[in-house]
């Protein structure tokens, strides 16, 4: 098939065009390069099978002219991080929100089969678990920042099941926690790459509020099968799926693997979230996904172990020389 994946060049992105490149298939990336990067993709670059455009989802132009030759489109490109939804909340609405309006207006001028990619941040602070797909969301107040990004990723969601009922092939994937290669080492919002980072350094592991928190850590390789089935499972159409690992790992727990994963002599410390993210941040205690949806209609249940993963991208992290790193987190 012709495939566009938007956001390629990111992390879960450039892993997904390994793993459909490995399958034959033609890829084309359009990527603005804003927090992917070309060495992610750059292996690819002479491939007569892989296409790369420097650009936005937001230029109509530039996607129409995609869009209109692919037979499958990936749609990961957003604006990402709770750092950066936080410090630009107006350039994470946009983006989000506009963009995925283009894409399935364009995907069904030319009727082509969507995945759009979500977040499990749909869910906000809610304390159910395990979170099936038609749980309740349950927000903060719009003047806290950090709720915006689960709204504009609701709203990709309204948009998408909105065409679905027009018929267009349209999925929604929710993603839990991926690590992996390919992490942003300074950060991308990922505590897993914060703690290798800070361990790798000698500094001190950060754990906010108390660490108990819990999350449920989902290794790439097993995020992009998901994501994959999601487009090409017929049954897929017009429904949304949790896609992530149901084991639910604390915060703390983590930065002790980690330290321990490292031989690295940093010490934990606990600091509290206004010191990050300011007075009025906002976070959600616990969230675990109920993956029942998609064993039974993906045939997907995530299988790489935290243990294992972790080690997986250790082993990344050190290949790269991402051991010193500037400036610091």
């Amino acid at each position: 098939m012709r495939i566009l994946i938007t956001g390629g060049a990111g992390f879960i992105g450039s892993n997904l065009v390994d793993a459909l490149m490995a399958q034959g298939h033609e890829v084309t990336v359009l990527d603005n390069l804003s927090v992917g990067k070309i060495q992610n993709i750059a292996h690819h670059l002479e491939s007569e099978r892989f296409h790369f455009v420097n650009d936005s989802i937001l230029n109509v132009t530039t996607l129409e002219r995609l869009i209109r030759q692919s037979d499958l489109i990936y749609h990961l490109a957003a604006v990402v991080g709770v750092k950066y939804v936080v410090e630009d909340p107006l350039n994470a609405i946009i983006t989000n929100v506009r963009g995925t309006e283009n894409v399935l207006e364009l995907a069904f001028k030319y009727w082509v089969r969507t995945v759009i990619a979500s977040s499990s941040e749909i869910y906000g602070k809610s304390t159910e678990a395990p979170l099936r797909e038609d749980a309740d969301r349950l927000l903060g107040p719009t003047t806290v920042e950090r709720w915006s990004y689960s709204d504009a990723k609701a709203i990709d969601e309204y948009f998408a099941f909105a065409y679905a009922k027009k018929g267009l092939p349209v999925t929604v994937v929710r993603y839990f926690n991926a690590y992996g290669p390919r992490l942003d080492p300074l950060g991308y919002g990922s505590v897993v790459a914060r703690f290798f980072t800070q361990a790798l350094r000698g500094e001190p592991l950060t754990v906010y509020d108390d660490g108990n928190q819990t999350r449920c850590f989902t290794y790439v390789a097993d995020t992009v099968e998901g994501t994959i089935l999601a487009g090409t499972v017929k049954e897929a159409a017009g429904m949304v799926f949790n896609i992530g690992s149901n084991r639910e790992t604390t915060i703390k727990s983590l930065a002790q693997m980690i330290k321990q994963l490292t031989g690295s002599s940093s010490e934990i410390v606990y600091v509290p979230y206004t010191s990050a993210y300011g007075p009025h941040f906002e976070e959600t205690r616990r969230r675990v996904p109920d993956t029942t949806r998609a064993k039974e209609v993906l045939g997907f249940e995530a299988k790489t172990p935290l243990e294992e993963g972790l080690r997986r991208t250790l082993a990344w992290f050190r290949e790269e020389g991402l051991t010193t790193l500037s400036p610091r987190l």
